[in-house]
């Protein structure tokens, strides 16, 4: 009779019945002796498997480099296998064994899956295209091989693939640390390649990290995901959405690997399996480990014969750039080049992947590696770069099976599609990217516009258009876009057709600063903005001047000094107030050579002044009145010591927006001599003094006729002229050297030449003049050798000249000094004779001076002042070139600069005995004298 569980019978007693010996006595053994023996075996296999499951997860973990080797885990199975036969005897568990075959159903076989059961492939049936076109294959090549001798000549050289992995390189292989995680993503939707993908890298002499499979909107999901099953490995994920994420969905991936780097592939690509190797050790080394590498790239168009760029997919040209390598010209990239930007492979660090999403790309729908070339340089300074092969090794190719790229499931190039891209590439060199054209053809323009709002661009339209209107000039003016200022609104202000910003043609440049900075308020965007594209734009196109309104915002003005610094080439930023930008239409006409020192000099106005309140106020408000282009003048007030209290109140109280006040006060009376001469002394090479009488009273134009005739004479390193000693606002009625002071009109006296050119004269100027660091350095010295308190004691006699009885007069030395060494003061020539300063002449230590016998007629002193712009009176409505300007003598009469040299070298009464062909030289830093000069 066969054994039937009693119902009051233990579960663990039944099954002690099960396995016990039923052919031997019927007698039960002890209950409790059978159960502990069924619940120790229980226990111990249990702890056996988690003691082995526990390794086995650790060492399946993601954290574990699974290139190690792993350990043996047979000693496991052998302890298991000694504890079971140990517990159980085999004849038990297998009568168990038979007992549970009788309560289970029989299972079903699994299926298998292995890669050669699910994997497609490509069928290629046609030979790689070759180009017949002679034409085309010399243009291309021609390209290609000037490229390569620049970036040769330029970045150091271009190295071959030995070259490249004899460099010394972070990822040497050499140990685990230096060794790198690489993340490999595959991007797919119709392509059959996968599983040629996967048995490339599976073989790579660089271990992978991990590999993710990308599926998004697929047709083929499914057939993808078998794929990746059937490779059953760790390592290799599928991850896929119903929602195609286009171009940039794997690189938005990219931002979630923890590899060192990530290598992500079009599903054309099929990579050499020594690919990994070789990106990783170039990423590796100083040069090239900030940058963007791959296996194939663009370079971009080159600019036509007409001034336009052509479409990148323009046909037989040159301009249209380049595609590397390039099978059907058979270019072959043997040299490491930098490219424009990459396409279907890019191997970069994971931290350089966020920069592709810095500024909101042109569209998500293509253009994802023009993008990531592009904003890698921009806020990174990051190369993209095509690595060379070896033509007799296909495993170093990242691209081993070119023919996939003209399979029929690539994506097609319609025509709206290489617009959109044009229209991208375009737009990225308008905001500052430096391609290779603009890298190996440096521009040089005159001057580059900026204004954030179009109320700006109307304030700089008028100088915008006088640089544009001007033979030879190039000035472009630049926007920030949407939200600020548009291209198409700013060509609205200019009157300029709007087809002006459709056009591949430098004219006007849209920032785009909403790409970056979006709806946010924080103005850390724009300045970001402004600064990463403006430097790239003046590195481009080397402006000598970045012109933009003074009171334009703060933090933009910071991005402009920051950008226009950062350029090696000495571009000068220029703030310039509105109401004075019309009124510096004759910045065009400066030589771009000149326009760069725009900054440079320092002006600082020098008053003289006593007891003639009345006087000294007029001058101040005059010279408030003036225009200083938000430049910052400095002024002082030089006092003897009998200074009167209204005096002392005015200049106490003056307030000078412009710059600086110093007041200065003797302590001991020095009269004139001392207070003019010590008024000022220059405190560099760029530091000009305009010394001013109380009795004077200036033009609102004066500062502008100073600085237009210092960039032109003196800033213009195309012109040298070192007998220029300063640059008078005056323009004398009289000639004051000789007894008869005859009248003397400049208009009338160089009318065979132009009735108003500016001209040079061996006089200096005591009302209204700015003098020149060198020149007073020198006088400086040259006053104190030959002062003395007796006139007569003066070794200098210039034949004919009153000034040789003048005392107490600063001015009869410095006339002295500028007669023996030949140097002249330029002198502004006008109708009626107007001019910058005039002189009142009220009385004074000269004027109506009791021991003066010389009557002044006030008629013949006091001039008009110039209350128009200037410019519209010179010749040709600007500055005549330096070898054009009239040089007159002491008494007025026309003689060449070299005629004035010699006539002052024949008195021989110059401090060093110089003969007379010569003329006596200084050093430039303290005036002393150094050695005579042949002239």
């Amino acid at each position: 009779m066969g054994f039937a569980r009693n119902p009051n019978t233990r579960s663990s007693d039944y099954l002690d019945g099960m396995l016990g010996d039923s052919g031997k006595s019927s007698k039960w053994r002890p209950q409790k002796s059978a159960s502990a023996r069924v619940v120790t075996l229980l226990t111990c296999l249990q702890f056996a498997f988690a003691v082995y499951a526990t390794f086995l997860l650790y060492y399946m973990s993601p954290s574990i480099d699974l290139r190690t080797p792993k350990p043996d885990f047979a000693w496991a199975s052998r302890i298991a296998q000694q504890w079971k036969h140990y517990i159980i005897p085999p004849h038990v568990v297998t009568r168990y064994q038979e007992s549970a075959s009788n309560l289970v159903l029989e299972p079903q076989p699994m299926i298998s899956t292995t890669p050669s059961d699910v994997c497609e492939h490509e069928k290629i049936e046609f030979e790689q295209k070759k180009s017949t076109d002679a034409v085309m294959i010399k243009i291309k090549r021609e390209l290609y091989d000037q490229v390569l001798d620049f970036q040769s000549k330029n970045s150091g050289g271009t190295e071959s693939l030995t070259e490249l992995m004899s460099m010394k390189s972070k990822w040497d292989m050499s140990s685990a640390q230096n060794t790198p995680k690489v993340t490999v993503i595959l991007n797919h939707f119709k392509r059959k390649t996968l599983c040629s993908q996967l048995d490339s890298l599976l073989h790579q002499t660089l271990p992978f990290h991990h590999v993710w499979v990308l599926s998004f909107g697929s047709p083929n999901e499914l057939a993808l995901k078998r794929i990746v099953e059937s490779y059953n490995d760790t390592r290799i994920s599928f991850i896929s959405s119903s929602y195609d994420f286009k171009y940039y969905g794997r690189f938005q991936m990219a931002l979630q690997t923890e590899a060192d780097l990530v290598y992500i592939l079009d599903d054309d690509m099929i990579p050499g399996t020594k690919m990994l190797q070789i990106l990783s050790h170039v990423a590796g080394t100083d040069k090239y480990k900030n940058s963007v590498l791959g296996s194939i790239g663009r370079i971009l168009p080159f600019r036509q014969k007409d001034f336009t760029f052509p479409s990148y997919r323009k046909f037989r040209s040159k301009e249209a750039g380049l595609y590397l390598p390039d099978p059907a010209y058979d270019i072959t990239v043997d040299k490491i080049v930098q490219v424009d930007f990459l396409s279907s492979s890019w191997f970069l660090s994971a931290e350089l992947v966020k920069t592709l999403f810095i500024e909101t790309p042109f569209t998500f729908m293509t253009g994802e590696d023009l993008h990531l070339s592009y904003q890698l340089q921009k806020y990174r300074n990051a190369g993209s770069f095509v690595l060379p092969v070896d033509p007799k090794d296909k495993e170093t190719w990242g691209d081993s099976e070119h023919r996939l790229a003209y399979v029929s499931e690539t994506t097609v190039i319609f025509k709206d599609v290489v617009q959109v891209r044009d229209d991208q590439w375009w737009r990225a060199l308008s905001t500052g990217y430096i391609t290779q054209w603009a890298a190996m053809n440096p521009q040089k323009t005159d001057a580059l516009f900026y204004a954030h709002s179009i109320e700006e661009v109307k304030a700089l339209a008028p100088l915008l258009e006088k640089f544009r209107s001007t033979v030879g000039k190039k000035a472009y003016i630049v926007v920030p876009g949407t939200g600020y200022c548009s291209c198409e609104e700013a060509t609205s202000a200019l009157h300029w057709p709007k087809t002006v910003c459709r056009e591949r043609r430098f004219k006007i440049f849209d920032l785009g600063v909403g790409a970056l900075s979006g709806m946010s308020s924080s103005e850390v965007p724009v300045v970001q903005a402004v600064y990463a594209s403006m430097k790239g734009l003046i590195k481009i196109h080397n402006p000598s001047v970045v012109i933009t309104v003074d009171d334009i915002d703060s933090n933009v003005r910071k991005a402009l000094q920051m950008a226009t610094q950062s350029n090696s080439n000495g571009s000068t930023l220029v703030h310039l107030p509105r109401p004075s930008i019309t009124k510096v239409l004759w910045m065009a006409d400066l030589r771009s050579t000149a326009l760069p020192n725009w900054n440079r000099m320092r002006i600082s106005v020098n008053i003289i002044t006593q007891n003639r309140v009345g006087s000294l106020t007029r001058l101040l408000k005059s010279l408030k009145d003036a225009y200083y282009l938000g430049d910052e003048v400095s002024i002082s007030f030089n006092m003897d010591s009998r200074v009167d209290e209204p005096t002392l109140k005015l200049v106490n109280t003056f307030d000078w927006p412009h710059g600086p006040k110093t007041l200065r006060r003797r302590i001991i009376q020095g009269g004139l001599i001392r207070a003019v001469s010590e008024s000022w002394y220059p405190t560099s090479d760029d530091d000009f003094g305009l010394l001013l009488e109380d009795d004077i009273e200036v033009s609102p134009y004066y500062y502008l006729w100073i600085k237009y005739a210092l960039l032109s004479y003196h800033y213009d390193p195309q012109v040298s002229m070192p007998e220029l000693s300063s640059i008078s606002l005056y323009t004398p009625r009289l000639v004051e050297v000789v007894k008869e002071r005859p009248k003397w009109n400049a208009t009338d006296y160089f009318k065979h030449i132009h009735p108003n050119t500016p001209y040079l004269h061996q006089l200096p100027c005591s009302w209204g003049a700015v003098f020149f660091p060198k020149h007073w350095r020198e006088f400086y010295v040259y006053m104190n050798m030959r002062f003395t308190e007796d006139a007569k004691q003066n070794p200098v006699q210039i034949p004919k000249s009153r000034t040789n009885g003048w005392q107490a007069s600063w001015k009869k030395f410095l006339i002295d000094m500028m007669y023996l060494r030949g140097y002249v003061s330029l002198y502004p020539n006008f109708p009626n004779q107007m001019s910058f300063s005039t002189n009142h002449m009220e009385p004074g230590a000269h004027i109506s001076a009791k021991d003066n016998v010389v009557r002044h007629n006030k008629t013949d002193f006091e001039v008009p002042l110039l209350k128009d712009d200037f410019k519209s009176y010179l010749p040709n409505g600007k500055m005549p070139s330096a070898s054009k300007l009239p040089s007159l003598n002491l008494f007025n009469q026309a003689v060449s600069l070299k005629g004035l040299k010699s006539a002052g070298s024949k008195l021989r009464q110059d401090v060093l005995n110089c003969t007379v062909t010569e003329v006596v030289m200084v050093d430039r830093e303290t005036g002393l004298p150094s050695r005579c000069a042949a002239f």
